[in-house]
Parts: structure tokens; C-alpha cells; sequence
């Protein structure tokens, strides 16, 4: 369990949709999505018989190390057998905390923080941007799933500080 003074802020992850999984079925796939963070495990619902489902779900992560990489994977629900893996992918927030750093009270709405490229570190499908808009500083990701044939998650990242918690403000973020 987190400590108020250990805990910066909690972490929305807003899981829209996949696009093109992968078949694990007969004809198609029963897909939800998993999301890890140490020792932190939230999934979505189970979207029956469909490889391009929709989600739109919110996870909620308590953050502590903006540093540590989160971790998400795609299974296929299967009523008598073990549920199949559809791919994973992982990404980082260390963009999405430096934007969250910036003095952007004055700024216009729709104002680019910062943007993220797609390279081999990361599993970004096309660029992300950290974006504010109406004045919550939000990140769009599409991920690539890596491990399987096909497939990929989109989603959109929302800080939510928490009173009594240290903020984004007070530790360092280290770079990727």
C-alpha cells in the first residue's frame, strides 16, 4: 500500500479501443486489456467476439515513480481453458510529467506540451502529443502490440492530483 507522502498523484488511463487484434478464437477474439505498474494490476472489461472493441474505460493508477515504465497486454477471455495473450506493449510517462512540470496556466487551449516520436524504445504506433486542453494536460497514445501478429491499444492519459500528496512538482523525473 502507497503513503500519502510517497504517493505524487494518481494516473487516469483512459483504455478507448484496439484496432485489428489479433484471432484467437475460431473467427475472432473475447479481448480485454491489462495494465501493470510494479506491483499494481488493473484490467478492463471483456469485449465478447470482436478484434476491433471498443473499451472506453478508465483505469486508475496511484503514482509514485513516474520513472517506472507501465506495462499493458491484450488477452482474449476463454471460458475453459487459460485466456490466450494477444500482444503487449509498455510506454512511459516521463514526457507526460515534464509537460505536467510546466508553468502552462496562461496558455491557450490546445496548446502542444511536448511530443513523443515512435523509435524502438518505446512501442508508439505515430507520434503522441501531450496537449492541454480545457485546462487538463492530457496525452494520446497509440501503442503497437508487440509478441503477436497484429494489433494495436489506444488511449489517453489524465494526471488527477491528489490534496495531501506531494505532486508532480517535487521529485525529479529521470530521462529516457
Amino acid at each position: 500500500m502507497t503513503s500519502m507522502d510517497e504517493l505524487m498523484g494518481l494516473l487516469r488511463i483512459h483504455v478507448k479501443r484496439g484496432i485489428n487484434l489479433a484471432v484467437r478464437d475460431v473467427r475472432t477474439s473475447d479481448p480485454y486489456v491489462v495494465v501493470r505498474m510494479g506491483t499494481q494490476r488493473l484490467k478492463t472489461k471483456v469485449i465478447n467476439k470482436d478484434i476491433n472493441p471498443v473499451w472506453n474505460e478508465d483505469l486508475t493508477l496511484p503514482i509514485t515513480d513516474p520513472g517506472e515504465p507501465i506495462k499493458l497486454t491484450v488477452f482474449d477471455y476463454d471460458t475453459f481453458s487459460m485466456d490466450d495473450e494477444m500482444g503487449d506493449a509498455e510506454f512511459d510517462i516521463v514526457a507526460f510529467v515534464q509537460a505536467l512540470r510546466m508553468d502552462y496556466a496562461d496558455f491557450p487551449d490546445g496548446t502542444i506540451l511536448a511530443k513523443v516520436q515512435p523509435c524502438r524504445k518505446n512501442c508508439l504506433a505515430e507520434e503522441s502529443v501531450v496537449v492541454l486542453r480545457e485546462g487538463r494536460v492530457l496525452q494520446d497514445l497509440c501503442l503497437r502490440l508487440r509478441n503477436v501478429e497484429c494489433g494495436e491499444v489506444e488511449l489517453q492519459l489524465e494526471w488527477i492530483d491528489v490534496p495531501g500528496c506531494k505532486g508532480v512538482s517535487a521529485t525529479p523525473t529521470p530521462t529516457a
